[in-house]
């Protein structure tokens, strides 16, 4: 099999009010995109912080960092969600393929789950479950952060990478509560180790998925 490579991309962080994880003050999180290398090309997982709401940049205070990686340098997009945190460079690739679950898009079209702004010029490709982009990178749907959110499925042959954006926040969470999804990713692995990746977490869970309920 050829080899699949994972770049992390350090693309800023913001700040989380205690209030909406439950915490007693505030928590900052850093904020994760990944450049997938394989045996067809390149894609990108996630894009950064978007701008063009004042409103969000005062409740999240949000620090970016560039993106580095430029439109000739990956073949297609895919973004775990559509919430700002994710998707704030989308336009800058306005003829590269961004893949997103229907239900997904139809939900950021409807209003009040994005920043607006960040979803015109942009070449969406809606997909319906899961999707193979090239041999052993599959997308995945994780749905639970929302509807439509999506992760990665990389195999390496003797071992697999998950990228599962923010299908659990924290690598210390992974697992708990349990989600469905989570028997199709132990079914894909067939009893090989795992390293699963995070969209708001340095940290990365590796272990052997449990086997499927």
């Amino acid at each position: 099999m050829d080899p699949i490579t994972v770049h992390r991309l350090d693309l800023g962080h913001f700040t989380r009010p205690a209030a909406e994880w439950g915490g007693l003050h505030a928590r900052v999180e850093p904020v994760l995109g990944y450049l997938v290398r394989h045996a067809r090309g390149a894609l990108l997982l996630d894009t950064g912080m978007g701008t063009g709401s004042p409103e969000t940049d005062a409740h999240y205070q949000p620090v970016r960092k560039p993106l580095t990686v430029r439109p000739g340098d990956v073949d297609v997009i895919v973004n775990c969600h559509l919430h700002f945190d994710h998707i704030g460079g989308n336009q800058r690739f306005p003829g590269t393929p961004v893949l997103v679950q229907r239900v997904e898009l139809a939900t950021a079209r409807a209003g009040g789950h994005t920043i607006d702004s960040l979803l015109p010029g942009v070449r969406y490709e809606e997909i319906d479950g899961e999707h193979e982009i090239a041999p052993g990178v599959l997308v995945v749907p994780t749905p639970g952060h929302t509807d439509g959110h999506q992760s990665l499925f990389l195999d390496h042959g003797d071992r697999v990478t998950v990228l599962a954006g923010q299908a659990y926040d924290f690598a210390a969470e992974f697992g708990t509560p349990y989600r469905p999804w989570l028997d199709r990713l132990a079914e894909l692995a067939a009893g090989r180790p795992a390293r699963v990746l995070f969209a708001h977490d340095r940290d990365l869970w590796e272990g052997m998925l449990p086997p499927p309920r």
